[in-house]
C-alpha cells in the first residue's frame, strides 16, 4: 500500500538556516526509493526571489523554482538516503524548462514530483546521483528539470579543494562599482551581482558574502546559485530595457571559483534564437561554467 503520511522537512536538511528561505514544506514516498513527491510553498514577499511581471501579469521567478527542486533534492537524499550532513554535494548540472503562463502568482502552491533517475555507490556511501523534477500546479505540469550531482565525504573533499576549505569572507568596498539595479532585472542595488570590467560585453561578478540569501552560511568557494543569478542578470542586461523572463536555464559547473583568485568574468553572447543566451563564466584565465538562457 502507498504511503500516505508527509514528513516534515527543515531548513537544515535544505542547507538553509532561515525558514523564510526554505520552500520545500514536506516529502512522502511514491514508490521505492526512486520517486517522491513534495510539497512547496513559494512566497510572494521574498526579499531575493521577488515576483517578475510578464507582461501586466506578476510571475514567481523561475530562479525560485531551481532552487525549489535543488534544496528538495539535498532534503530528500539525507532524509531518504540517509546522506549526513557531513558529506558534500557538488553540483555539475542543473537544467530547468517551464511555461512561465503556469508560474503566475494567483496559482496554487506547487507539487514536485522527484525521481532519482541515477544512485550510485561505493563501499555503501552514495557517490553520484542524476535527479529529474517535474513541478505541477493545479494538476498540470508547469515545469521539468534535472541535475546531476557526485558526493563527497570530508577528506575526499578536501584532496578534491586541494586544501581550500577555509570559509571566504568578501565585501564590496566603498569604491565597487555595480551595473544599475533597472539593468541586471532587480529592484535593489545590494541584489545586483554585476560590475563593470573595463572590458566591453564583460561583466565582473561583485561577491559580498553577507548578502542574506546568497550566502547563508560559510563557504569555502563561491555558490553555484550564485553564478545562475549573475547569468540571469547578464541576459537582462543584454536586452535592456526589455525585461528578461527566463523560460529555460542550463548550467554546467567546471571547476571551482576561489575567494582569493582573480576576479569572476562572465561574457554573454546571444544565441540562434531570439531572446536565448549563452553566458560564461572565467577566473584566472579558465572558464568555471557555462549557462544556456532562453525567456518565455
Amino acid at each position: 500500500m502507498r504511503e500516505t503520511v508527509e514528513r516534515r522537512l527543515s531548513p537544515r536538511l535544505c542547507h538553509r538556516v532561515r525558514g523564510e528561505d526554505t520552500f520545500p514544506v514536506e516529502w512522502r514516498p511514491l514508490d521505492g526509493k526512486d520517486r517522491f513527491a513534495v510539497r512547496a510553498t513559494w512566497p510572494t514577499g521574498h526579499p531575493f526571489f521577488t515576483p517578475v511581471r510578464r507582461g501586466s501579469e506578476p510571475c514567481h521567478d523561475p530562479l525560485m523554482v531551481v532552487e525549489t527542486l535543488r534544496q528538495a533534492t539535498m532534503a530528500l537524499l539525507h532524509a531518504v538516503h540517509g546522506l549526513p550532513l557531513t558529506r558534500h554535494i557538488l553540483l555539475s548540472e542543473i537544467s530547468l524548462s517551464c511555461d512561465p503562463t503556469g508560474l503566475t502568482v494567483a496559482g496554487e502552491e506547487p507539487d514536485i514530483e522527484i525521481r532519482f533517475a541515477e544512485l550510485r555507490s561505493r563501499r555503501d556511501q552514495l557517490t553520484e546521483i542524476r535527479v529529474e523534477w517535474s513541478v505541477l500546479r493545479d494538476a498540470c505540469v508547469v515545469a521539468t528539470g534535472g541535475a546531476h550531482a557526485r558526493l563527497a565525504g570530508p577528506a575526499v573533499y578536501r584532496r578534491l579543494r586541494g586544501g581550500h576549505v577555509e570559509a571566504g569572507v568578501v565585501r564590496p568596498g566603498p569604491w565597487t562599482r555595480r551595473a544599475p539595479a533597472p539593468l541586471a532585472g532587480r529592484s535593489r542595488p545590494e541584489d545586483v551581482l554585476l560590475g563593470p570590467s573595463g572590458r566591453e560585453g564583460v561583466w565582473e561578478l561583485v561577491v559580498d558574502t553577507a548578502h542574506p540569501t546568497l550566502f547563508q552560511r560559510p563557504n569555502d568557494h563561491i555558490p553555484g546559485m550564485l553564478f545562475l543569478e549573475a547569468a540571469r542578470q547578464a541576459a537582462s542586461a543584454a536586452v535592456w530595457p526589455r525585461p528578461y523572463l527566463p523560460a529555460s536555464v542550463r548550467v554546467a559547473f567546471d571547476r571551482y571559483a576561489e575567494f582569493d583568485g582573480g576576479p569572476c568574468l562572465l561574457r554573454a553572447e546571444p544565441g540562434s534564437t531570439a531572446g536565448a543566451f549563452e553566458v560564461t563564466g572565467y577566473q584566472d584565465g579558465a572558464r568555471l561554467f557555462t549557462c544556456g538562457l532562453r525567456s518565455g
